[in-house]
């Protein structure tokens, strides 16, 4: 078994804006309204982001641009190199797509991370999600079930610690280990009574983990 993997959350974690923001400002302005019913339940995660990534109508230079103006937190790109260097596996976890997160590593050149995601691909002017409801990790409402990931890591790793930003890191935290919690994470896990840390940044998670000793004060 290994010692250890940090195990992150794309959208709203890594980044500092949901992807599907930036389409909806820029290509899809009634999808405003989407988010409403989506946040409400009406409307399956997989479902909104589906409907929303095929409303872009662009070319993919297009699309690759809109993707590299997400915004990530600046010290990711460390922190990943500094758990990699310290012994640990790095994984992104996203009920997003790979599509735009794979463009997103290589454009700040993080390497080594492996990525588990819907599969996204570009057709037809949009992006579009492959969804195999015959694969271990499917989700009928996301997707990707995380928590079913997570389990599956449980057994591969001594220690698992992962960081989530939204109701979907529900799901995962409560086989996590450690969570790191951002956004509306933290209220959400105080409800269900899920042990977390409350933060706002990765230069804080690399203090903690620099505390419990899984990284160094270098």
């Amino acid at each position: 078994m290994k010692k250890w993997a940090f195990v992150s959350d794309f959208d709203g974690t890594i980044s500092k804006k949901d992807f599907y923001w930036i389409v909806i400002e820029k290509y899809f302005p009634e999808g405003a309204d989407m988010v409403k019913q989506w946040k409400g339940g009406e409307i399956k995660d997989i479902d909104f982001l589906s409907t929303v990534f095929s409303s872009i109508h662009q070319n993919e230079s297009q699309i690759i641009e809109d993707v590299l103006e997400i915004p990530i937190d600046e010290h990711v790109p460390e922190f990943i190199k500094k758990v990699q260097d310290h012994g640990g596996d790095f994984y992104v976890l996203s009920a997003g797509t790979d599509y735009y997160i794979n463009y997103i590593l290589d454009h700040y050149n993080i390497k080594n991370v492996t990525v588990l995601s819907n599969k996204g691909y570009y057709e037809d002017r949009n992006i579009h999600l492959h969804i195999d409801p015959e694969h271990r990790y499917h989700s009928d409402r996301y997707g990707i079930d995380k928590a079913t990931v997570l389990e599956e890591l449980k057994q591969q790793y001594e220690t698992i610690h992962f960081a989530g930003d939204s109701e979907p890191d529900s799901h995962p935290a409560v086989h996590a280990d450690v969570t790191f919690a951002k956004a509306a994470l933290p209220e959400i896990l105080s409800s269900k009574g899920v042990p977390h840390i409350t933060v706002e940044n990765f230069k804080e998670i690399e203090k903690e983990l620099q505390r419990t000793g899984f990284l160094t004060n270098d």
